[in-house]
């Protein structure tokens, strides 16, 4: 994000322009717009770092403030490089931290001041070195990599709790305000910066032209928790459509050898995957990305959704390898991704965000533009919100008008839901035809349960059972997302009342939104998980998910609350915004916002892959869903 020797740097930190460049840098780099606690904290921290290194007599070296890996898949908080012995360059990852103490859960984990748990720091700092040891191309000059954590604002106590806790293993030191005090030939030892020099102007341009690549073995490795995930496993029409996407890559693509197929188009091609729920498109996606790892190393694949809960399940399935993060780069980094790759696969391509009145979103545009093999996976009935809907005609027109060769592969079948091709109809005729009942009871198990009680009993008897069981709720209810320090519940933010009838008195269902992040006991046991983790992580069977946590995700059972946003009314569905606590939609006029809630309906109705419950909470609804569903007591039971 900003980069120079030290002491140019040192002396325009303070200085409030400085600042302002940074975080306009910042966002120009893919990171969002810098919070106004991220500005705090370089302010607070910067000083203390670049102190520290002109007391140390450092300040020729070359040093980097949030610098970037590819793609933008991690930002280091500082980056020093030197000249280090035997004609290397040295590496030295800094991370600051502002804590004056925190609680160590374990190895990996820290409780911070405020309640957040969060990665131990020697971890982090661990995994960010990691990167250097793995993208490391053998053109590239070697490299001496090392790192620090430093805690300035910490007593020499904490640093050597943190210190202790982390291993011997991963020799990273843990500096405090103590150590920065040390008489300066010291001080430069404890940065890890003692053996290094300035580093020559050609050999800054060496490491500025890096082109940062997966080492083979890292690609490998990844590829084999990919190809042996069973959630991943290919079946029927995926197995065809990856046969075809793979002839197409050996044609547009060289080998592990560098050789190219003599018929190569030289143009390249973009590919278009459609399906519905279920039919298959992430595993698709995913086995994709472990065959080009393995067959077309050179071209730098990569892994790109606009679904953050998707992205962090696939970091999660990967995560025993920490280099592989940066083959998952986030969705603000598509544009700058598109020049750095040779084959991209994108997932949940509809829901990349489009500008008003130019269609194609611009960093899509780029992707069909400079990747040789761009694949790109989606459905057009998952659409949630404005500004997205990326259609398969528009990407075949741009295309065609850059000289693209477009190929277009529908999965028509669907492996969720029983792998129940009738459900996933039913679900579409509710939705946008004429309902009719559910007569397939034997080959999908469907009902509506009586109210949310009924629902969360089941839910938790399933869970009970060793399924997988979550309830997602339309985004009808507030979400505080933040928590009172030290917190070990959640605020009940969903509430529904329910009137009295002949076997009950009225009563108020209350429950918790998935959790913002993580909660966790004082012992450190996990007792919600991330609201991106929530479908599949221990106890999120107890707080409630909704589109944006279980869009691209499945689990055994699925119960779903229809909220007061979408009724049935003479006939026909009504939406009604001002019931939407999601504020790009609750200002929209009612019809454009019915198009999302009933796309959205129709992905919380098709995560289930054995059984599906559904409530609502407008007695209206609830009754048109009972004429068309079997009553409770004819399903199957849970273990099933």
């Amino acid at each position: 994000m900003a980069g120079g020797r030290v002491g140019d740097l040192a002396a325009a930190v303070g200085d409030p322009a400085f600042l302002d460049r940074c975080a306009k840098s910042y966002t120009a780099s893919g990171f969002g717009v810098a919070s106004a606690a991220e500005q705090r904290s370089w302010r607070n921290s910067w000083p203390a770092l670049f102190a520290a290194l002109l007391r140390a007599g450092l300040s020729d070296l070359q040093i980097y403030l949030e610098y970037a890996t590819p793609g933008g898949g991690r930002r280091l908080d500082a980056l020093l490089v030197g000249a280090a012995p035997r004609g290397m360059l040295g590496l030295v990852i800094v991370e600051l931290k502002q804590w004056q103490t925190c609680r160590i859960l374990d190895a990996e984990r820290v409780m911070r001041q405020d309640g957040l748990v969060t990665a131990h720091p020697v971890h982090q700092v661990a995994a960010y070195r990691s990167f250097f040891e793995h993208w490391r191309p053998q053109s590239a000059p070697a490299l001496d990599t090392r790192a620090v954590v430093l805690l300035h604002n910490a007593a020499d106590v904490e640093g050597s709790a943190l210190s202790a806790s982390a291993g011997t293993s991963h020799g990273v030191p843990v500096l405090t305000g103590t150590d920065l005090a040390a008489p300066a030939p010291q001080l430069a030892g404890r940065l890890r910066c003692d053996d290094l020099k300035a580093p020559g102007s050609s050999q800054m341009q060496e490491f500025e032209n890096i082109r940062w690549e997966p080492s083979g073995r890292l690609l490998d490795h990844v590829s084999s928790l990919l190809e042996g995930h069973s959630t991943f496993a290919l079946v029927g029409a995926q197995q065809d459509a990856f046969v075809r996407i793979r002839a197409a890559a050996a044609r547009h693509l060289p080998d592990r050898n560098g050789s190219t197929a003599q018929d190569s188009a030289g143009a390249g091609a973009v590919i278009t995957v459609s399906g519905g729920p279920g039919s298959g498109k992430t595993a698709l996606a995913v086995r994709l990305l472990g065959h080009l790892m393995r067959a077309h190393p050179l071209t730098r694949p990569r892994f790109l959704t606009p679904s953050g809960t998707l992205r962090a399940h696939l970091l999660d399935a990967t995560k025993s390898h920490s280099a592989a993060r940066e083959l998952f780069p986030p969705a603000g980094a598509m544009g700058s991704v598109a020049r750095q790759t040779g084959a991209l696969i994108i997932d949940e391509a509809q829901r990349a965000r489009r500008t008003p009145d130019r269609g194609l979103p611009p960093e899509l545009a780029a992707v069909i533009e400079h990747v040789p093999l761009a694949v790109i996976f989606l459905d057009e009935r998952q659409v949630i919100r404005p500004h997205e809907g990326t259609t398969v005609e528009e990407i075949r027109t741009t295309a065609q008008t850059l000289g693209r060769t477009h190929h277009h592969l529908e999965l028509t079948g669907s492996f969720r839901c029983g792998a129940s091709a009738a459900y996933t109809a039913w679900v579409d005729a509710l939705l946008y035809g004429t309902p009719h009942a559910w007569d397939r009871t034997g080959e999908y198990d469907l009902t509506v349960t009586d109210d949310p009680f009924a629902l969360q009993e089941w839910i938790e008897q399933a869970t009970s059972d060793g399924h997988t069981a979550r309830t997602a709720a339309g985004f009808c209810w507030r979400w505080t997302r933040s928590r009172a320090r030290g917190a070990t519940t959640l605020p009940l933010d969903i509430h529904i009342d329910l009137p009295q009838t002949s076997h009950t008195p009225a009563r108020t269902w209350r429950a918790a939104w998935n959790a913002a992040d993580t909660l966790t006991a004082p012992d450190g046991a996990q007792l919600a998980p991330h609201s991106q983790l929530w479908a599949t992580h221990t106890g999120g069977h107890q707080q409630i998910g909704c589109i944006y946590t279980a869009q691209g995700l499945e689990y055994h059972h699925a119960g779903v609350i229809i909220g007061p946003d979408l009724t049935w009314r003479d006939n026909r569905w009504h939406a009604d915004p001002s019931q939407s606590h999601d504020p790009q939609l609750r200002t929209l006029p009612h019809d454009q916002y019915l198009r999302y809630a009933l796309n959205t309906y129709r992905v919380l109705l098709t995560r289930g892959t054995h059984a599906t419950r559904i409530t609502s909470t407008d007695p209206t609804t609830h009754h048109m869903l009972n004429r068309l569903l079997p009553p409770p007591h004819h399903t199957r039971d849970t273990k099933d």
